[in-house]
């Protein structure tokens, strides 16, 4: 092989690159991605939470699984789930031996509100600590330190786990949403297959993955057995142009239930 055909670094498809805020868990999507878009690698950024806009917004990721709010100004966003949120207790607490807590019954306690915190708290609950950890990691080692208690997302207790804490449900906190975030100027092609993907939609939907252009061109001739296209009309094979069976003359159709809507699902409340 010559020098002028050795492959250089900037022949190779350029990666798609998905932030994500700690506890965000993009595995499900990214397995997806890889099965319908081989040719084209996905990059995982990690970065902190409050960070994540300004990534979004300076083009250091294509899009991200991120905290809401965002600026809707500025960011697209797509809620995909709503954590439960978690207090974070030594095993000897308390709280261990409880299901669920209120922030109420956490009065008496020191809770601690790393810089970082994921939850927008109008009121904190229990008692501040002197002074803020830096990090929920932070926290977490403080709370295994006896100084005091954390309250997170439970991703974010999964995240830190140790076998000397646990957690338990805060029914009354607010709680924190996940979704994917990308800039509203910056929609290309390969968000839309990312948004097909979070979205649950298969491969051959119709606003899934956009065929290639010999896909589209193929799809537009007729069938070999065509002939016209005359078996597409009603009579020609049996089927409808819709797809279905075509109906015979004199066969009764199916009356819907008295007072139902023609067969459909009624919609539940």
């Amino acid at each position: 092989m010559t020098a002028s055909e050795t492959p250089s670094a900037s022949s190779a498809p350029p990666a798609f690159r998905l932030a994500c805020v700690p506890g965000a868990t993009p595995a499900k999507w990214v397995r997806i991605w890889q099965e319908r878009l081989p040719d084209v690698p996905l990059e995982l950024v990690q970065v902190p939470t409050a960070q994540a806009a300004a990534l979004l917004r300076d083009g250091g990721a294509d899009a991200g699984l991120v905290r809401l709010p965002v600026d809707r100004t500025v960011f697209s966003a797509i809620p995909l789930y709503t954590e439960t949120t978690v207090v974070v207790v030594p095993k000897d607490h308390l709280v261990a031996s409880v299901d669920e807590v209120s922030a109420g019954e956490l009065a008496e306690d020191i809770v601690l509100h790393p810089l970082d915190d994921a939850l927008d708290w109008e009121t904190r609950p229990g008692r501040p600590a002197l002074e803020r950890p830096e990090t929920t990691a932070d926290a977490v080692e403080l709370v295994a330190a006896g100084v005091g208690l954390l309250v997170v997302p439970q991703s974010l207790a999964r995240l830190h786990h140790r076998r000397d804490l646990t957690y338990r449900p805060v029914v009354d906190a607010p709680q924190s949403s996940v979704a994917l975030c990308w800039r509203e100027d910056a929609t290309t092609d390969l968000v839309e297959d990312l948004i097909g993907i979070v979205r649950g939609r298969t491969v051959n939907s119709s606003r899934g993955r956009r065929p290639a252009p010999e896909e589209k061109k193929a799809a537009g001739k007729p069938a070999a057995n065509d002939k016209g296209g005359r078996g597409a009309r009603t009579g020609g094979s049996g089927k409808s142009a819709g797809g279905g069976q075509a109906r015979r003359p004199g066969r009764p159709t199916a009356k819907s239930p008295r007072g139902g809507t023609g067969g459909r699902p009624r919609r539940r409340g």
